[in-house]
């Protein structure tokens, strides 16, 4: 991990995340207890690292679209931990929203940090072109069409067995598509030519789909103090461990990591960078 791009993004969440004067009595608290509780914060340092590759001047131009996709992210998290969907208790080893206050401020603060990261994208220092391009590609893979899809599937197919083919679509949409946005906007901001966009998009679809799979390894090994959430929690879910066993989708994570190894050579400045991803997370 970058840290100086990690300290970088963390004081200007820090600073930056929207505040709202009311009497209401833990508004703020409650919209800010997810969000800066932690976690790797892969998105926004995805996005940065790519703008940091190419163009290390337009950096703090970027704090802005990095703030946005964490938002995004964030908001998942709370909605997918709700008693409606996984009823989990915790959540980047802290208690989720839900538990800490109630239902309707979870629902409601997932809502506001939706809405608001189009909001802190939209006051980005850059020109108005580009921010709309930003706001549709984070729209598009967080939307209708991208991770609410995925969710969608993924609740309504519980207790019903999917096979691999489906069980790549779900993936895909719900956790791949957010970390190739991640990686194209970062490409939209330096102005990278249309196929190096895709090229970078592409490459973030297989590596969502590899992170998931390794969600999958950890949710059936490890403890909820290791992972800072709870495991074990699959067992009624459509999960690579579940469909494969454990030996083969350990198989297949690491036959997928060795494959983006080779392609992430095709990436010039930012080669190291993914190359560092795949050898800390994937082992």
């Amino acid at each position: 991990m970058d840290t100086k791009l990690l300290d970088i993004f963390e004081a200007f969440l820090q600073e930056n995340l929207p505040k709202t004067k009311s009497f209401h009595p833990f508004y703020n608290e409650a919209y800010a207890q997810m969000i800066k509780g932690g976690g790797k914060r892969f998105r926004p340092l995805l996005l940065l690292n790519v703008v940091n590759a190419h163009n290390p001047l337009l950096l703090n131009a970027s704090l802005n679209a990095a703030l946005a996709l964490e938002m995004m992210h964030t908001y998942s998290l709370i909605h997918d931990d709700l008693p409606a969907m996984d009823n989990a208790e915790l959540r980047r080893g802290i208690q989720t929203l839900h538990t800490t206050y109630d239902e309707a401020t979870a629902v409601l603060m997932g809502d506001a940090l939706n809405t608001d990261a189009f909001f802190v994208l939209m006051h980005s220092p850059i020109d108005a072109k580009t921010k709309v391009r930003l706001c549709e590609i984070l729209s598009f893979n967080a939307g209708s069409g991208g991770m609410v899809l995925g969710q969608a599937i993924d609740c309504h197919f519980e207790n019903s067995p999917l096979d691999e083919t489906e069980l790549e679509f779900l993936h895909t949409y719900k956790t791949a598509r957010l970390i190739a946005a991640a990686l194209q906007m970062g490409g939209v901001i330096v102005g990278l030519p249309n196929d190096k966009e895709s090229e970078l998009y592409a490459f973030g679809l297989e590596l969502g789909l590899l992170f998931q799979i390794q969600d999958d390894i950890i949710d059936a090994t490890k403890s909820k103090e290791e992972a800072g959430k709870p495991t074990h929690n699959d067992t009624n879910k459509n999960s690579f461990v579940n469909l494969l066993g454990l030996t083969e989708a350990i198989n297949k994570r690491d036959a997928k990591a060795k494959a983006l190894k080779i392609k992430a050579e095709a990436f010039g400045a930012l080669s190291s960078y993914f190359q560092k991803i795949l050898d800390t997370n994937f082992k």
